[in-house]
């Protein structure tokens, strides 16, 4: 068993190989999830299921997540973050296994509620990088976390779109076997970081409140769940809205949407270390939500299909130098025994925003194609309000030399 442990003052080799082996992680299970999630409607079809429990099969993942995620963010508070990543990643083959075998629709419901139950991923591995990384580099590693998401979902859906012509259950399986590879690797190439973790706490649930209210990290996590709902809207209605506004068809959109994802990948790596070392996390973030509060205003009201292209770009860079700069302050306003627990919060959230945002952006659609990216706009204009009036605070993160003061 791998007992290696990497701490902030371990050598900047031993950094870059841990912070490598996240990386390669999280970009091979988004690559197993990619591949299943555009073709579960297909699946859900085979066992006549009507719409609304389509939406439904994709709604129980968010919502297990939901559920989950707090109690997981204290799993690797508690336990370390690598064999947590290694039991999402386990849970997600098992997950695969059941969808690829499923024999009526519960069976397909099941398996997303256990991918979602068990899903830990993206928020324990911001942990392990709050874990390793001083302040002022947590911005730009985590859009490297950010990086390894996007280009999963850009491979992962080409890659299902072909496996699907030898079955539907050949991606399912295919997936599984991803996720297995990756937890082989976590276990054999991931160090543990070190965690200073009481035995015993309240439970994150009941700690919830305090998080969200009066806790460091309590106005940052609005930030988070108002710019996560804005967001969602905007992604989880760009199909219809790109349908109805200029009649685009779905391979028209699968080329959009994967260009997006491109220009969000490659906007993390080579943009947000530098725009954060030049201005800060609170100013870059202000300046993505600004980006994405053009892009969204403009798009909602454009009928100029190079113009939306154009705004739809402008909003996908805003948010990949936004959000990693906040999810490098919520990291500082934790210390290292409550990373976890703050990440899973802040995940919990995000599953929230991704429940809420379809139902209210599709919602939208039926009194006028404007309304979605417009209310999306109104949304990160609050977000950003009260990001303006985030206040100085001290890092409290674990082997950070002489807890620095913070500067907006």
């Amino acid at each position: 068993m791998n007992t290696r442990r990497i701490t902030l003052e371990s050598d900047e080799a031993s950094k870059r190989r841990a912070l490598l082996a996240v990386f390669l992680t999280i970009f091979v299970s988004l690559v197993g999830f990619g591949i299943v999630i555009p073709l579960l409607p297909f699946y859900a079809k085979r066992f006549q299921a009507s719409e609304l429990q389509i939406g439904l099969l994709f709604a129980s993942f968010s919502a297990a997540q939901l559920v989950a995620a707090p109690i997981l963010g204290e799993w690797s508070d508690r336990y370390g973050r690598r064999p947590v990543l290694i039991l999402s990643l386990l849970g997600s083959a098992a997950s695969f296994v059941m969808l690829a075998l499923a024999p009526n629709l519960l069976w397909l419901f099941l398996s997303r509620v256990l991918d979602g139950f068990t899903g830990g991923n993206i928020t324990t591995a911001r942990a392990y990088i709050a874990d390793i990384s001083p302040p002022e580099k947590r911005a730009k590693n985590f859009g490297l976390i950010g990086a390894a998401f996007g280009l999963g979902f850009i491979l992962g859906p080409a890659l299902g779109g072909g496996l699907a012509h030898f079955g539907l259950a050949v991606p399912a399986w295919v997936a599984a076997g991803i996720s297995l590879l990756a937890a082989g690797y976590a276990l054999a190439a991931l160090p543990e970081t070190t965690h200073l973790t009481p035995a015993r706490r309240p439970s994150p649930w009941r700690a919830m409140p305090y998080l969200l209210t009066r806790s460091p990290a309590a106005r940052l996590l609005w930030v988070n769940f108002i710019l996560w709902v804005g967001f969602a809207i905007y992604q989880t209605t760009f199909p219809l809205f790109a349908s109805v506004r200029f009649g685009l068809g779905p391979q028209e959109i699968g080329y959009v949407l994967a260009v997006v994802g491109a220009v969000g990948a490659v906007s993390q790596v080579a943009l947000v270390g530098r725009v954060v070392q030049a201005l800060g996390e609170k100013v870059t973030l202000l300046l993505g939500i600004l980006l994405n509060l053009v892009g969204l205003t403009g798009a909602a009201f454009t009928h100029a299909l190079w113009l939306f292209y154009l705004l739809v770009g402008v909003a996908t860079v805003g948010g990949s130098i936004g959000l990693p700069s906040l999810t490098s302050l919520i990291s500082q306003s934790a210390s290292a025994a409550e990373q976890g627990r703050v990440q899973g919060v802040s995940g919990s959230l995000e599953s929230l925003a991704r429940i809420v945002a379809p139902v209210w952006g599709n919602g939208a659609l039926r009194y006028s194609d404007a309304l979605p990216y417009a209310s999306a706009a109104w949304l990160l204009l609050i977000a950003g309000l009260i990001a303006l009036g985030l206040k100085p605070h001290r890092d409290v993160g674990s082997g950070y030399q002489g807890k620095m003061e913070r500067q907006w």
